[in-house]
């Protein structure tokens, strides 16, 4: 997903959830940081590198190609936009290829309960960060945050479903290509992806990089097969995702409020808060567009009459970088920071206690292995 969700749709999920219009903002902003805090922003603010949730292209491209870099691409992808489904997975095929499965993303896994319940009781930027993780389950499923050419390639057997002047369904093949400075063609169905590396630990191989952006718009609807589906064909219904993803927040964020029991429960989805909008956020979310940002900032105006700032970076950085070491903690940045390493640090546990090695070893296993 890109910001026109993760920041303009996520403000809207808030305020059906109930949260008031700062409230709605500041998990917002935190939902759409957790694409910005790389290493190089956490040098730039002093700020300790463990609390990385998203990797620059040159950051990848300095990391060795080894264990050790696979491995700290893992612990950020993973953690944050390619949440494992189910890390203990009974698949076909030798250990490594079974640990880079057990990494592949879906929706409503035990990671997502955890994740959910990490951010209760917690701070709005840990709410924030929980969002953008829920919702990337379902933008990114099918997809594994690890650089891996026999989880994430694609074949050439790529569809796009689009409606005819009838408004019947009918498949277009895309046409990709790689060039990183032109904008993806909606109306001739050519888009971008990354390079062909047949190199099974290429970043070029990290996530949906093989399938483009197609997974980061809400319109639209695509057949492909997967490297690691046995040549089973998966279709992606992204408006029908994307309006689960939008109910689920609804009611997560609900959960955390209080208002939804005591369990945070898997495979459920709050639409009865949005049928009086429900055709207006339809219209959205299948309005071909590269870019869905002002459709949804027009919508959470409307629904809270208080006017959503756009997004910038640089929002809460003097804040940090003017208080004293003691009092960092408690700004918005040093909250988020907080968050973000302890969500990293709980997905991290989680896959090293499954005994997947595409996240490094614990420090007690370590100090029982060297022992």
């Amino acid at each position: 997903m890109q910001l026109d969700f993760h920041y303009y749709a996520t403000y809207c999920a808030a305020y059906l959830a109930g949260y008031n219009h700062q409230e709605c903002l500041d998990i917002a902003y935190s939902a759409q940081f957790v694409d910005c805090l790389s290493k190089t922003f956490l040098k730039r603010i002093k700020a300790t590198p463990l609390a990385a949730t998203t990797q620059l292209q040159l950051e990848m491209m300095d990391l060795k190609k080894d264990a050790f870099g696979v491995q700290e691409i893992t612990r950020i992808w993973s953690s944050f936009h390619f949440l494992p489904y189910d890390l203990y997975s009974q698949s076909r095929g030798g250990k490594l290829y079974k640990a880079k499965y057990r990494l592949i993303c879906n929706t409503n896994g035990d990671l997502l309960v955890k994740t959910v319940d990490l951010a209760k009781n917690n701070t709005l930027q840990t709410v924030g960060i929980a969002m953008h993780v829920l919702a990337d389950t379902w933008a990114h499923r099918y997809f594994a945050g690890t650089p891996s050419f026999v989880i994430n390639n694609t074949t050439s057997h790529f569809y796009e479903i689009i409606k005819d002047e009838n408004g019947e369904f009918k498949r277009r093949l895309i046409n990709f290509r790689n060039s990183a400075t032109k904008p993806d063609d909606i109306e001739n169905g050519i888009y971008t992806c990354s390079l062909y590396q047949s190199d099974e630990y290429a970043t070029m191989n990290l996530g949906h990089g093989r399938a483009g952006h197609l997974p980061d718009y809400s319109f639209m609807r695509y057949a492909y097969l997967p490297a690691w589906g046995n040549y089973e064909e998966i279709i992606k219904d992204n408006p029908s995702d994307y309006l689960h993803a939008f109910t689920q927040m609804i009611y997560a964020m609900k959960y955390l409020r209080g208002l939804n029991g005591e369990n945070f429960e898997k495979e459920h989805y709050d639409f009865e808060a949005i049928e009086p909008y429900k055709e207006r956020i339809i219209n959205i979310l299948e309005k071909r567009q590269l870019d869905a940002s002002e459709d949804w900032k027009a919508f959470g105006e409307e629904l809270s009459k208080k006017e959503i700032p756009p997004f910038s970076v640089e929002t809460y950085v003097n804040a940090y970088l003017d208080a004293n070491e003691e009092n960092k903690k408690d700004t918005f940045l040093g909250k988020f920071i907080t968050g973000a390493i302890n969500h990293k640090q709980m997905v991290v546990s989680n896959i090293i206690e499954s005994k997947n090695p595409f996240v490094g070893l614990s420090i007690r296993r370590k100090k029982r292995r060297d022992k």
